[in-house]
């Protein structure tokens, strides 16, 4: 139904306009947001596919508002991208399905919406620079993962830049998008690869739409207004509903 749409719509737009505000593509609030409709029954290629371009929307705009602000670091993002690319591809190339990606996503949405509570991003100084034997197998650790959930990973790296102090909150921001971004990428290709691609454009155009407008208002306010208070707790019941929903599903 018509309605039921344009529900679906701006709720994409909301999450986009939150995530992107922190410079995260939004993928495991879309995958909430999706799990929580008629489309939740869709299979899991599916919904990782669908994640990912919307991933690679607002993962682009959210990149050039924090770069363009200045707070991109290359040296900072380069270890962490280059060990995820294959990485993200392998978990995008492999066959999840039925229970166990259920499992995997309920435990990926939970533990986003622990880091997203736990973490304060508001006091994060810089103190050091990842070293690349550090930062290459945190960065390809969940690229493998966001390939088989179907998210771009944003969600766990923004934490631990943060909790390492190896990043500010903006330059974590910035470093997640270009990371976001080229996972999504990856794991589309990984899913093509392995003959899994199940793109819908119907269904797809109005999603991208909406991510659109909410991915330029968040991203901007992110990096050019912000600092973001009510953003974690907002998205946190939406990952926690989301996942205890699936969960329940399962029994």
């Amino acid at each position: 139904m018509e309605w039921v749409l344009v529900a679906i719509c701006l709720a994409l737009m909301v999450v986009a306009a939150l995530y992107s505000s922190v410079g995260h593509g939004g993928a495991s609030g879309y995958l909430a947001v999706l799990s929580l409709t008629t489309y939740g029954t869709m299979e899991s290629a599916w919904l990782k596919q669908h994640a990912w371009c919307l991933n690679l929307i607002v993962a682009a705009i959210a990149f050039y508002h924090f770069h363009r602000a200045g707070h991109h670091v290359p040296k900072l993002t380069v270890p962490f991208i280059v060990a995820s690319i294959p990485m993200a591809m392998v978990g995008g190339y492999l066959t999840v399905d039925g229970s166990i990606y259920d499992l995997l996503l309920s435990i990926c949405l939970l533990a986003a919406a622990w880091r997203l509570f736990t973490v304060n991003v508001t006091d994060s100084v810089v103190e050091s620079e990842p070293q690349w034997n550090i930062a290459a197998p945190v960065g390809g650790s969940i690229g493998f993962v966001s390939g088989m959930i179907g998210v771009g990973g944003g969600i766990f790296l923004s934490p631990v830049l943060l909790l390492k102090k190896w990043a500010t909150p903006k330059g974590a921001a910035a470093t997640s998008a270009l990371f976001i971004w080229v996972n999504s990428l990856a794991g589309l290709g990984g899913a093509g690869l392995s003959g899994q691609l199940t793109l819908e454009w119907g269904v797809l155009f109005p999603f991208v739409s909406a991510v659109l407008i909410g991915g330029f208002i968040g991203s901007r306010y992110g990096a050019e207004i912000a600092p973001q208070q009510m953003v974690r707790k907002l998205l946190v019941i939406v990952l926690v509903v989301a996942s205890v929903r699936r969960i329940v599903e399962l029994f």
